[in-house]
Order: structure tokens, then C-alpha cells, then sequence
């Protein structure tokens, strides 16, 4: 029992390792960055240029259908109007919406109206429907489910959701607007969510702290790989209506605002490559204290080539899923396929997902050299003990 309780008690205690790691090598990294997101930090969140249109809430309270003149070819809701009493008590009267993506209305919805001022008064229409009660339905299951089976871990987890939300909302965006360049902002963003988030979610052990340069690493190169890319393609960052009210009402450039993206959508999966390589390394010698770093390196890189294989394919999937309606209008033209495959809309996804996949290519060498150096060092010294 004896040797059982010192076995734990070491595994509980930072090692002499694990605090080198934190304070020579990824504490002044984290200064620097947490220094620079000070000196980048906006004064105020800027303004976008333009009008915005008034929002009124409101509840359906009848349906006054009628017989439309001639067929619509966008049917959703048919011809007639709505009443709506507003949440500040007033009656209001909007045309039933029809068009693609026009929200199905009936008595009793809660919906979302735009007022539009015109020579003859204003005019209301319904855009879309209320959905904040169902959203926090959801966003309850979702945390129940999260503690539920993590727990500490699933509480902690939560607590670096949050902290990755505050520095996108609170810096990143607010930084873009006010027209610091948005890959230097992601860059930094990431850095400062990556060395809190890990050490919050995960503790503060040498195998975290080698995720964290490993992931520093990665990322910087993920950052570099992706402006040579975007340069050498002229890839301009604007492939929809969104992107270009965004480059002209807000004076954001777009070219860096794609590099940015690349950026912060790389780090939600460097992590996770990052983290399980640092963890795998450490508990194969942690298993077998004899094996050399060169042994538990080639181990770590074996497990590292089949998490790559299946991690690719998913990042893949999630951009082709995110610009699938893209996709299906570029096809749907009816060109060649090479002038498919050349567009922008789709050549920007295929740079996205290209240097994503080699940042995460990098992150597992890179990572899985260092956690073997550490973690043989740390079993020489005594300070890895075996699991019991």
C-alpha cells in the first residue's frame, strides 16, 4: 500500500521537468503573447459603417391568408399577412414572407421583424423566428451531458469554452475592426487560448507543456504556410455577399481575414493532435521506463500516423460540409472541372484544408520528439512513476 500511495503522490506533483517546461521555455512564450494582445488590444470596438435595421420581437396572433394573383414561384407561406402584437405592446401588420429560406410562420410563433422606413410610413417584415428559448434548451444538454461524464474535467472544459469565447469576442474581432492586421490578431488570440485553455483544462504536467510548444510550433508554421499559399494563389478572401459587406461596411481586409481563419479553424484540431501524442508518449514510458527516446519517439510517431490519418479526413469533411451549397452551385454550372477546382470559392477550401493538414502533419513530430526527450529524462530521474 505504501508503494501504491507514493505512486499516486508523484503522478499528483509537478516534476522538475514539467516546471522547467512552464518556466523557461512556454511562460515567456505566453508573456510575449499576452504582451501583445495588450499592445493590440483596441481602444473601442469600431463601429460598423452603415445603417442597421431596427429589430422588432413580436408573437403571431392571426394569419389573414388570401388567394395569391399568380403563382409564386418561391412559395413558403402563400399571399396575405400576419398580425403581430410586439413585445411593447403594439399591433402590427406584416406580409406573410415567401422566398428561399423565409421563415414558416402560424399563430402563436415568436417572431423577428425588420422596420423599413418609406415615404408612405414605416413598414414591417418578418425575417425569421425566435429561437433564444430552444438555443438555451439545447445549451443545457449540452453542458448536463459535458459534466455528467467528464466531471472535473468536463467542468474545467467548460470554464476554457469560455475563455476561448471572451478573446474571440472580447480581443480578435473587436482587434480586426479597428484594422490591426487579422493574421497577427489570430495568431495571437490563438496563442493566449491555447496556453490557458490547456493548462486549464488539462493541468499543468511536463506532457501538457510539451502540447503547448508543439502546438505553438505547429501553429506558427500553419501561419506562415498559409500566407505564402493565399499570396501565390491571389486569393482575395471575398467569395460571397457576406465577405464583401464585411470588406466594404467594415474596412477589414479581407485577404487576412481568410488567413485568420485558417489560423484559429487549424488550433481547434492542433490541440487535440497535440495533447494525445504529449499524453501518449509520457504513458508509454511511463509503462516501460527502459525504453530510450529514440524507442518511445518511433512508438509515439506510430500511434501519431494513425490519429493524422483520421484527423485529416475529418478536417476535410468539415470544410467541404461548410461550403457544401458553394460547392453545389460551382458544379451545378455545368463547367469542366478544372475551372471548377480553379474558382476561388473552392480553391480557397482546398488552401484551407491543405495547410491545416500540414500544420497538423508537423505537429506530430515536432510534438512526439519532444515528449519523448522529456519523458525518458523524467524516468532517468525517478520523477515518472509507474501507474499503479
Amino acid at each position: 500500500m505504501g508503494g501504491s500511495h507514493g505512486d499516486r503522490r508523484a503522478r499528483s506533483r509537478p516534476s522538475r521537468w514539467s516546471r522547467r517546461l512552464a518556466l523557461l521555455a512556454v511562460g515567456p512564450l505566453g508573456l510575449v503573447a499576452l504582451l501583445a494582445m495588450v499592445l493590440l488590444w483596441p481602444a473601442s470596438t469600431p463601429a460598423v459603417e452603415g445603417e442597421r435595421p431596427v429589430e422588432v420581437f413580436g408573437t403571431v396572433v392571426a394569419v389573414e391568408a388570401r388567394t395569391c394573383p399568380e403563382p409564386l414561384p418561391d412559395d413558403v407561406n402563400g399571399c396575405g399577412a400576419a398580425r403581430v402584437e410586439a413585445d411593447d405592446g403594439r399591433s402590427l401588420t406584416a406580409p406573410l414572407p415567401n422566398g428561399v429560406g423565409a421563415p414558416e410562420v402560424d399563430v402563436g410563433d415568436d417572431v423577428v421583424m425588420i422596420r423599413s422606413s418609406t415615404p408612405d410610413g414605416d413598414v414591417y417584415s418578418i425575417v425569421d423566428q425566435q429561437r433564444a428559448a430552444g438555443l438555451w434548451v439545447v445549451a443545457a444538454a449540452f453542458v448536463l451531458a459535458l459534466v455528467a461524464f467528464g466531471r472535473w474535467k468536463g467542468l474545467t472544459a467548460l470554464a476554457g469554452l469560455g475563455v476561448t469565447f471572451a478573446v474571440l469576442l472580447l480581443f480578435v474581432v473587436p482587434a480586426i475592426l479597428a484594422g490591426e492586421s487579422p493574421v497577427v490578431v489570430a495568431i495571437v488570440g490563438s496563442a493566449v487560448i491555447m496556453v490557458t485553455v490547456l493548462y486549464l483544462t488539462h493541468g499543468t504536467g511536463a506532457a501538457i507543456s510539451v502540447a503547448v510548444l508543439g502546438t505553438l510550433a505547429s501553429l506558427a508554421l500553419t501561419g506562415v504556410l498559409s500566407a505564402l499559399a493565399v499570396t501565390a494563389l491571389h486569393l482575395t478572401g471575398v467569395t460571397d455577399d457576406l465577405s464583401a459587406s464585411v470588406g466594404t461596411s467594415g474596412q477589414v481586409n479581407t485577404q487576412g481575414l481568410l488567413l485568420a481563419g485558417i489560423v484559429i479553424g487549424t488550433l481547434g484540431v492542433l490541440d487535440d493532435i497535440t495533447v494525445t501524442q504529449a499524453v501518449t508518449v509520457e504513458e508509454l514510458v511511463r509503462a516501460n521506463p527502459r525504453l530510450s527516446a529514440r524507442e518511445a519517439y518511433r512508438a509515439g510517431s506510430r500511434v501519431g500516423r494513425s490519429h493524422v490519418a483520421s484527423v485529416v479526413n475529418t478536417v476535410i469533411l468539415a470544410y467541404a460540409g461548410s461550403s457544401l451549397p458553394l460547392l453545389i452551385l460551382v458544379v451545378s454550372a455545368d463547367s469542366s472541372w478544372g475551372g471548377v477546382l480553379t474558382d476561388q470559392v473552392i480553391a480557397q477550401e482546398i488552401v484551407r484544408s491543405a495547410v491545416a493538414t500540414i500544420g497538423l502533419v508537423a505537429a506530430v513530430p515536432v510534438t512526439t520528439g519532444l515528449a519523448a526527450l522529456v519523458a525518458t529524462r523524467e524516468a532517468a530521474d525517478g520523477e515518472l512513476a509507474v501507474a499503479g
